[in-house]
């Protein structure tokens, strides 16, 4: 069993930043896929960063360039830096990790990310 831990939402004007953390409850980073995922109201949940277990990364067209996914191993933690914050940005954003082995799935509880003015 896996827990996941989100942290760092709020209130931000457009155009400013965020930093999100996912705590882990223990080391996974070695075999599991680690993701950010947010749903907005009345829309599908959907994949926003993916950092592998290799290290390699992956964004949603409409944050490239505007976000960055990370990870600390050693604090069994993953970062979602977001900057350059538009309205659209607005939702709840969740922590998924997936195993690569058995592809069992964990999901966060959620931190609401409202932007705006």
């Amino acid at each position: 069993q896996v827990q996941l831990v989100e942290s760092g939402g709020g209130l931000v004007q457009p155009g400013g930043s965020l930093r999100l953390s996912c705590e882990a409850s223990r080391n996974i980073f070695s075999i599991y896929t680690m993701a950010w995922y947010r749903q907005a109201p009345g829309k599908q949940r959907e994949s926003v960063a993916v950092i592998t277990s290799g290290g390699s990364t992956n964004y949603a067209d409409s944050v490239k360039g505007r976000f960055t996914i990370s990870r600390d191993n050693a604090k069994n933690t993953v970062y979602l830096q977001m900057n350059s914050l538009k309205p659209e940005d607005t939702a709840v954003y969740f922590c998924h990790a997936r195993n690569q082995l058995s592809n069992y799935n964990y999901w966060g509880q959620g931190t609401q990310v409202t932007v705006s003015s």
